[in-house]
Formats: C-alpha cells, sequence, structure tokens
C-alpha cells in the first residue's frame, strides 16, 4: 500500500496540520509506504525539518511543472491567481495514478476526482484550523472519501451543511497541536512587561479587517504604547500585490506597512515567517485582537481577552460563521480601541467559560496524541490492521496534549 501526503500552497501553514499524522503512520506501519509530495522549496524544507526534530525519516518527491502551457500561464498569472496550485494536478498524474490513498489538508486535490477520474484514489482530508467560515464546510467536503476532524462542532456543520455522512468523518482531535513546543522563544520587544496585543487579520476582503480599517489599527499603537503589538496576519494577505477570494469574488491589494510601523520598538510585524504558523504568537500574546482567522481557537487553547472588528457590518449575532465572535466584544471600528481593549481586559471573567465552551466543542482532545488518533482512523478508512505497538505514547521532543484542562 503507497500513501502520499500532499503539500501543494504557496506557504508553509498547512504542513503542521497533516505532516504528524504521517509521521504516526510511519512509526505505526513500517510496511506501508509513506511518501511526501511537495511542490515547492519552502514546503521540501519545512517536511524535512518536522520530520528530522520529530525523528522519522520520510521519502520526499518533488512535483513540479511540466507542461509548457502550465509553466507559461504561471509566468503571466502567478502574481495574481494561484495557477500553480491547479496545473500540477495534471502534470503529475502519473505519481497521483500509483498512489493508494492521498492525504490532503485543502480541496483542490477533488481535481482529481472530478476532473481526472482518479476514482481508485482515496481522498482523506484533515482540513487545516477549526473555523466558522462557510467556506470550511461547503459542498465540496462531501467529495472527499473520508474527513479528519478536530471535535463535534465541525461533525455537526460538516454533516447539515455539507451532507457528509458520519461513516465518513472521524474525530481525532488536532494534530497540530502535537507539534507544541514547551518553550516560547524569546520576546521580541524592548519591554517585555508590557501587555502584548496580536492583531491576526484573515486575507478574504470581503471579511478581514485590515482592508478598511487595518492601517488606523497599527496607527493606534503607534501613539498608545502601553501595549505591544504583534501584528501577524495570515499569511496569505501580504503573499501577493494582489487578493483575490473566490467564495464570494472579491479583489484587493493589501498595500504596504507604514516604515514608522516596522522601526517601532513596541511592534513586532511579521508577514510570513514560521512564528506565524507554529502557534508562537498565539501563545505568547495577552489580547487577541483580529476579525474572522481560525487562529482564534488556537489562541483559546489558554483562554485570554478577545476583541473583534466588525469591518464589513456582519449581522454576526446568529449567524454560525461568526461562533467565535462570542469570545469577546466586537467593536465596528477601531475608532475607541484603546478602550476596547482596556474592557477585554477588566471584563475577561465574563468569556472565560464561552471561551472554554468554544474550544472543547471545536476540539475533541485525548491523552492519546492526536496524530495517532488520525492515523489509526486512516488505516480503518483503507481497511489495514497495525503491524507494531511501536509508536511511542508521546512523539519525540515534543509534548503530547491531552485533556484541555490546561484551560481553567
Amino acid at each position: 500500500m503507497k500513501i502520499g501526503f500532499l503539500f501543494n500552497h504557496d506557504q508553509i501553514h498547512q504542513v503542521a496540520h497533516s505532516l504528524p499524522i504521517a509521521v504516526a503512520l510511519r512509526r505505526a506501519h513500517p510496511d506501508v509506504e509513506i511518501v511526501a509530495a511537495v511542490t515547492t522549496d519552502a514546503l521540501a524544507a519545512e517536511v524535512t525539518r518536522l520530520s528530522v526534530l520529530l525523528g522519522v525519516y520520510l521519502p520526499i518527491v518533488r512535483l513540479g511543472l511540466r507542461r509548457t502551457g502550465s509553466r507559461v500561464a504561471s509566468a503571466l498569472l502567478e502574481a495574481v491567481v494561484p495557477v500553480s496550485k491547479i496545473a500540477i494536478y495534471r502534470d503529475n498524474l502519473d505519481f497521483f495514478r500509483k498512489l493508494d490513498a492521498l492525504v490532503v489538508a485543502e480541496k483542490t486535490s477533488l481535481l482529481l476526482k472530478t476532473r481526472y477520474r482518479l476514482d481508485h484514489l482515496r481522498i482523506i482530508h484533515t482540513r487545516h484550523g477549526a473555523g466558522d467560515r462557510a467556506i470550511g464546510f461547503n459542498k465540496a467536503s462531501a467529495q472527499f472519501d473520508h474527513v479528519l476532524v478536530s471535535g463535534s462542532k465541525i461533525v455537526e456543520r460538516l454533516s447539515r451543511d455539507a451532507g457528509v455522512e458520519a461513516s465518513r468523518m472521524s474525530v481525532v482531535g488536532y494534530p497540530k497541536f502535537d507539534l507544541m513546543e514547551t518553550k516560547l522563544p524569546p520576546s521580541p520587544f524592548a519591554d517585555p512587561t508590557k501587555p502584548t496585543v496580536l492583531y491576526n487579520p484573515h486575507p478574504s476582503p470581503h471579511l478581514s479587517s485590515w482592508f478598511a480599517h487595518g492601517q488606523q489599527v497599527l496607527d493606534h499603537f503607534l501613539k498608545d504604547d502601553r501595549f505591544n503589538l504583534i501584528f501577524a496576519p495570515h499569511v496569505m494577505l501580504f503573499h501577493r500585490p494582489f487578493v483575490v477570494t473566490i467564495d464570494k469574488f472579491r479583489i484587493d491589494r493589501p498595500g504596504r506597512i507604514d516604515p514608522r510601523v516596522l522601526s517601532a520598538p513596541n511592534i513586532h510585524v511579521d508577514l510570513g515567517s514560521r512564528a506565524s504558523t507554529n502557534m508562537t504568537y498565539t501563545r505568547m500574546a495577552d489580547i487577541y485582537l483580529g476579525d474572522v482567522s481560525s487562529q482564534i481557537y488556537e489562541f483559546l487553547y489558554t483562554p485570554r481577552p478577545c476583541l473583534f472588528i466588525n469591518s464589513n457590518g456582519a449581522d454576526w449575532a446568529n449567524d454560525r460563521n461568526y461562533t467565535h465572535w462570542q469570545a469577546g466584544e466586537v467593536i465596528p471600528d477601531p475608532s475607541d480601541l484603546g478602550a476596547a481593549l482596556d474592557r477585554a481586559i477588566a471584563g475577561h471573567d465574563r468569556y472565560r467559560p464561552v471561551q472554554r465552551a468554544l474550544f472543547d466543542r471545536s476540539f475533541e482532545l485525548t491523552a492519546e496524541p492526536s496524530s495517532a488518533r488520525a492515523a489509526r482512523a486512516i488505516m480503518s478508512v483503507l481497511g489495514h490492521a497495525p503491524t507494531t505497538t511501536a509508536m511511542p505514547d508521546r512523539m519525540p521532543a515534543m509534548p503530547a496534549i491531552g485533556s484541555p484542562a490546561h484551560a481553567a
């Protein structure tokens, strides 16, 4: 049996959602061929780094654009739309045909079934993040052979909104938590004693606070240095000169960061380093400031004050796509941001039990590492029994995340 783990994205942020599963499979099933397929040098480097860290060698196959038309289209259009991400499937059908199963964190891989008719290939979706946006629960999810989900909230919405049958879902927790390191890196601020705010806007123009109010948020922290600010938006916000969304078509420019912001001693800007994808900032911050990013749920691993900016005038109160906005106050704009931050701190006891409940419904964690649970689920789907019990209770060098009692 041959199982491929595909990493096909412009950035590395999806690797942590499925690579721990590949490692767990390799440990528990040495008779099964596990291969990591990557499409960029950055993805290859991240897969290698995490594999070494976890102490398991994973063969890596580099997939590229083979057809002249694909390379030309990528050269002309990649700055606006992810041509390579789509073309990679047609250009590497020989690789995908040799797999029995493909494990993915995104949905473009469904082209292998819908367009290229690889009906024999079992495609298993790990998802990425535990957010509430409607696009995460669209009908495409029902086209996967199986979906690995983090908690009951995801099960309910996939069943109701996407029509995914219960038999084609497995609750496995959150494999990314298996990579959580014990120690945080040193603070990037001159005065680390100040409370730290994480501003984490989403890239989608019709949902994000950045395009309407982002510069105003940054300007506030230039003037109000009572706080340190980590500005770490979704890694795709500044990846291209233009941001294009497909769930509700819109195109916009993210713009540039004011040099005064870049040099401010109380502001740390990170537009896409590894630290912005591995929970460093969601663990380091004291207050979360954002809009619709699923990183809010990673932040809620430890309940802390939250504040949300409703820049697009969403009628959110009874909208399950904004369930996470129950975790803190929602403000229409940052015109009185200083007072809102003060309220978030002073009134957090009101939101603490709500935050715990939101986390528990999003992540059903046990003493067993989530990656091991996911590996068992995959092999059950593929009808393959374990051949060894050598897999340890914990990943090497990483603490297993058990019951969320830490959040008390």
